[in-house]
Order: structure tokens, then C-alpha cells, then sequence
């Protein structure tokens, strides 16, 4: 990856709806080249993806929850059910297994305290759990989505 995919890169984290003609003439390039380069980047999936970012409060959805989980089992099957069952709920917005203090660490964004009470119920019914907390936002200071890339001299 060269100065000129960084630059591609950096211009569709901060909006990927502009047109491969305003894209080409920010990073300095004809239209061509630079569209094979952003299809080189998808091929190489270093794009995962282009979407439209949404504000939560203007869905209804108002409350972040972040949900910390032990596990009672660390077996790949107990692991596999777990992933499934988790990542078939459509209010975790992410899902990660951490190392540390607890086995998994979960971003669920629902409307309200009703909502949040009707999820946990739902989680800790599809699978045995040792230890459940939840960590609730009260005000959301800073959310990116663009990834800090660096150039190769600085890194």
C-alpha cells in the first residue's frame, strides 16, 4: 500500500459516497487508475464495505449498553453456541472476546431500559453464563468509524 491508497483510504473513511471523479481529484489522480485502485483495495479486503452512518437517537435508539460476560466454559463448542446465539441479535452492534478480567465484552444499543431488560432476558436464556454486567452510556463523547493510517516514514 502506497501514499496515494493511504490517501484514497483516508477520503472514503470520511465519505464514501463521493463520486470516483471527486476521489480521483482529491489523491491527485485520472479517474481509472484510481478506481482500480479502490477495486485492488476491495479485492484485497482492505475495504470491507461502504455504508451510511446513522444517528441511534433519531431511530429511537437511545441507550448504549456496554455488556461485560464471563463465561462458565471455555470449550469450542460452548464458544461456537455462544457466537451464534449472540450474533443473531440484532442489538449487539459489536462482539468481542477479550483477554483480561472477562471472556467477552458486547456494545448493544437498544430504545430503553424496557428494551435493554427484554435483551438481557433473551441472553441470559440462550446459554449458560457465569457472570453478566452492564455498563450504561450516559453521553456519547467521541464515535469514529475511520481508522487512524499511518503513513510508512512516520510509523
Amino acid at each position: 500500500m502506497d501514499a496515494i491508497d493511504r490517501k484514497i483510504l483516508r477520503e472514503l473513511q470520511a465519505d464514501a459516497s463521493i463520486s470516483i471523479a471527486e476521489l480521483s481529484d482529491r489523491v491527485g489522480l485520472s479517474q481509472t487508475p484510481c478506481w482500480k485502485r479502490v477495486q485492488k483495495l476491495e479485492a484485497a479486503g482492505v475495504i470491507l464495505g461502504r455504508v451510511a452512518l446513522l444517528a441511534p437517537e433519531k431511530l429511537g435508539l437511545g441507550l448504549t449498553v456496554f455488556v461485560s460476560i464471563e463465561a462458565p466454559d471455555h470449550s469450542d463448542a460452548w464458544l461456537r453456541k455462544f457466537a451464534a446465539a449472540v450474533a443473531a441479535m440484532p442489538e449487539v452492534m459489536e462482539f468481542y472476546r477479550m483477554a483480561g478480567d472477562v471472556d467477552y465484552m458486547l456494545r448493544v444499543v437498544v430504545a430503553d431500559m424496557t428494551a435493554y431488560d427484554a435483551f438481557y432476558k433473551r441472553l441470559i436464556g440462550t446459554i449458560p453464563l457465569k457472570n453478566v454486567t452492564s455498563r450504561f452510556a450516559m453521553e456519547r463523547i467521541k464515535s469514529t468509524t475511520a481508522y487512524q493510517i499511518a503513513n510508512p516514514a512516520k510509523a
